[in-house]
């Protein structure tokens, strides 16, 4: 392993912070003193400017699941950029990529093209208050579902303002207007019963319910099917839609999570994976909730433009990538998932260490507690939980694993059980290092 110091990395930053606020575009790169810079990647290793390598078990927070440099995304991309990049027309490429998501989940009936996850979710909550003339939107407290003020909502919640039964709104960032707030009702994730109560109270004023059936800032915790149905019930019943945000969770299998858990929602909003690397995003849902964005009868219920929207290198490369997950890709990577998952519980049981792990297909996050996790507030970390989790991400990446701060972790289909192995062996080499007597964290 390469004993190569960060001093590439250290000078770019340095350079970094005379032209961006805090050296930095993406607050989740961000580690102190200062963040690894990428150079360059193939299959499921990263080398970094300094020349050290990286077994990378991100993967761009969950959207490269074919790795870096696939040869056939980049084969797809090479045609394209001969043709062109983007026009001011409509091109092939979109159909095509619309044509094979429609093809994966009985949800999908029309699609709509973005430019991120961000952007995708931003246009369903407008597509539903269009659709339903409702001005409310309700969420899961603790779920993040990107940069949309309403989204955003109750994202990191504290004990000191969550409230009691019924979560706060409560605002994320300090540019939030306070009427943002009076119009996102949160509930809590899981607590079935709970949850019913509050939509009822409010489905007058409530166009939509916005769930991620496994929401990572929540913990990456499944949704129980109890849950799910009550959501899909309680929205028919009160004419709210139902809106799934799969911007991560579609790579549980061959038909997203929504196949995955049996539950079909109005709309759904997608991203990174189906985009093959490139910037992209999508809100695919059923003709009837999807009308609102039509321009055949002059100017729609919900407007929509974008100067890149479905522009044809996103397009070819996803359409690439999709192309590459068959139900027995997803079966493969799936069962690494489960082994990388078993492999890191057996490891806190032999090291004696309070943890879990969460997750199901080939996402999994790691948790320094053995408390029983089931929603948003269980699964927030306590300071003593949060250092512990740091120690052994700290020594994951000076050890040559990338993972997330938070313990995420996302497999990618040029891995094997080798790598799986890797990960885990360093992973326990981790606890051993860094570990505390069981209960100490919690």
């Amino acid at each position: 392993m390469s004993t190569s110091t960060t001093a590439q990395s250290a000078a770019l930053f340095d350079r970094a912070l005379d032209v961006m606020p805090g050296g930095n575009s993406r607050t989740t790169v961000w580690h102190a003193p200062h963040p690894l810079y990428a150079a360059s990647g193939s299959g499921c290793r990263i080398t970094d400017v300094d020349g050290k390598q990286y077994l990378d078990f991100l993967n761009n927070y969950t959207s490269m699941i074919h790795g870096h440099a696939n040869p056939v995304v980049a084969e797809a991309v090479r045609r394209q950029l001969e043709l062109g990049t983007c026009f001011a027309m409509p091109t092939e490429t979109e159909i095509v990529l619309a044509e094979l998501l429609c093809s994966r989940a009985p949800g999908f009936e029309r699609v709509r093209f973005t430019n991120s996850g961000s952007e995708a979710v931003m246009m369903a909550l407008k597509a539903a208050r269009a659709r339903t003339g409702r001005p409310k939107i309700a969420k899961c407290e603790g779920a993040y579902h990107g940069s949309y003020d309403f989204a955003e909502v109750s994202l990191d919640s504290a004990p000191e303002t969550w409230g009691n039964a019924d979560p706060n709104a409560v605002a994320y960032t300090a540019g939030t207007p306070k009427s943002v707030l009076s119009d996102v009702i949160v509930i809590p994730f899981n607590r079935t019963e709970e949850a019913e109560r509050i939509l009822r109270a409010h489905a007058d004023e409530l166009a939509c319910v916005l769930i991620d059936p496994m929401p990572n800032r929540a913990g990456l915790i499944p949704a129980a099917t109890e849950f799910l149905e009550m959501l899909r019930r309680v929205t028919r019943e009160t004419g709210m839609l139902l809106v799934f945000d799969e911007v991560i969770s579609f790579r549980l299998g061959y038909t997203g999570a929504q196949g995955a858990f049996g539950v079909t929602p109005d709309l759904t909003t997608l991203a990174k994976i189906i985009g093959g690397g490139f910037p992209i995003g999508a809100v695919a849902g059923s003709a009837d909730a999807m009308s609102v964005f039509d321009p055949r009868q002059g100017k729609p219920l919900a407007p929509h433009g974008g100067t890149f929207n479905a522009n044809p290198i996103s397009m070819v490369a996803g359409a690439a990538a999709m192309e590459l997950l068959t139900p027995n890709a997803f079966d493969r990577l799936n069962a690494l998932g489960a082994r990388a998952r078993d492999g890191i519980a057996h490891a806190f049981d032999a090291a004696g260490i309070d943890g879990q792990v969460t997750g199901q297909g080939s996402l999994l996050r790691i948790h320094m507690t053995s408390v029983p996790l089931v929603d948003y507030r269980s699964a927030r970390a306590t300071e003593a939980q949060s250092r512990a989790l740091a120690a052994v991400v700290d020594f994951m990446h000076a050890h040559g694993v990338l993972m997330a701060e938070t313990g995420l972790c996302a497999l990618s289909t040029p891995m094997g059980e080798a790598e799986v192995d890797e990960f885990i062996e360093i992973f326990a080499a981790a606890l051993a290092s860094t570990g505390q007597p069981r209960h100490a964290a919690e």
